[in-house]
């Protein structure tokens, strides 16, 4: 319990902690997600990078989509191993502050990265089914490699601007021998506003373009001529797996970052033994949880080539064929090398 504060108090005692992070097992279940998050996201992010890559090659405008989502995955999946390692650890960094704000910027940059990519997926699945013959001419394979370009810049200027207006010091903190990485409290206000624009730009706008994509692609799909039961099959699978890895891994977290930081903002004492402290301390683990469940996104996203592919099906065949390719390629060389040893 947090010593009572009169309303009128300005000062708290400097020794006490905004929010009390020790040795639990909130840790090991924090890992273990991430542990989860990081050998499922691997394999199945391996698993259809290949089939990907093929539709990529036919000039497949979802399938570029895809591949980015691959791509931006794979970045985050290679920094895991950073989380997991500090969770291990009971929230102590260990790897200094510039090893911090590289992992969080792949971390909040794959993120972002993810969710307007599900927004040009969705766009582009409600322009087939709402226009499907004038959208023909414009759903070009540059068409498709433009959206993904911009989405990287823009997502990845924007973070690199927070991380070198914050001169790469706010993301971690070693105040009172702390070393924890993005867990530093209490909030700063702009950091506060920052979050509140996040949550406005990088959740609700997104929100509001799914909505109405897919409200349109629901409501038309059942009578659009230039599609085969099958293809409207896929549209409303397609459909329904965007919706759920938005709905799961991004709504939870940035609906608890919304009111942290309304909390934030309509509370007077900001420090130790205020309001906003005890909510903080009483919402970290919940906050944490929404956040390691924001990682498995790199092991949902996958998924949507397997909803609009011919399943697990068509990955199997992509990997027997290159079994037996090497299979192949490897009896001509034994054949050549025996030939060549007779001619000697």
């Amino acid at each position: 319990m947090y010593p009572t504060v009169t309303p009128q108090a300005t000062t708290t005692n400097s020794t006490e902690k905004c929010v009390k992070i020790g040795d639990s097992a909130v840790s090991d279940v924090l890992m273990s997600v991430y542990i989860l998050a990081f050998v499922f996201g691997l394999i199945f992010n391996v698993l259809t990078l290949g089939p990907i890559w093929q539709q990529v090659r036919r000039q497949n405008v979802l399938g570029i989509f895809l591949l980015s989502l691959s791509i931006s995955d794979m970045l985050f999946i290679f920094t895991m191993p950073l989380w997991i390692n500090y969770y291990r650890n009971n929230h102590n960094w260990g790897l200094g502050v510039n090893v911090c704000s590289v992992a969080g910027f792949f971390y909040y940059s794959n993120m972002y990265i993810s969710i307007y990519l599900l927004c040009c997926i969705s766009v582009d699945r409600c322009l087939v089914v709402t226009f499907p013959l004038r959208s023909k001419t414009h759903r070009t394979s540059r068409y498709a490699w433009a959206q993904c370009a911009g989405v990287y810049i823009v997502v990845t200027v924007l973070h690199i601007m927070v991380l070198v207006k914050d001169d790469l010091k706010d993301a971690h903190d070693d105040l009172d021998k702390n070393d924890r990485c993005y867990e530093t409290y209490p909030m700063k206000p702009p950091i506060a506003l920052f979050n509140l624009v996040r949550v406005g730009i990088g959740f609700v706008l997104p929100l509001l373009v799914l909505a109405v994509s897919y409200w349109k692609v629901l409501a038309t799909v059942g009578q659009s001529p230039g599609l085969t039961t099958q293809a409207k099959k896929k549209v409303r699978l397609l459909s329904f797996g965007v919706i759920g890895i938005f709905s799961v891994c991004y709504a939870p977290y940035h609906i608890l970052l919304l009111v942290r930081s309304l909390v934030f903002y309509n509370s007077e004492i900001k420090g130790p033994g205020g309001s906003y402290c005890e909510f903080e301390q009483n919402t970290h683990f919940l906050f944490s949880c929404m956040l390691a469940l924001s990682s498995l996104n790199c092991v949902m996203d996958p998924v949507l080539y397997v909803l609009v592919s011919n399943g697990i099906e068509e990955v199997k065949l992509f990997w027997r064929r290159q079994q037996s390719t090497l299979t192949t390629d490897n009896t001509v060389l034994t054949i050549r090398v025996k030939a060549n040893a007779n001619l000697i």
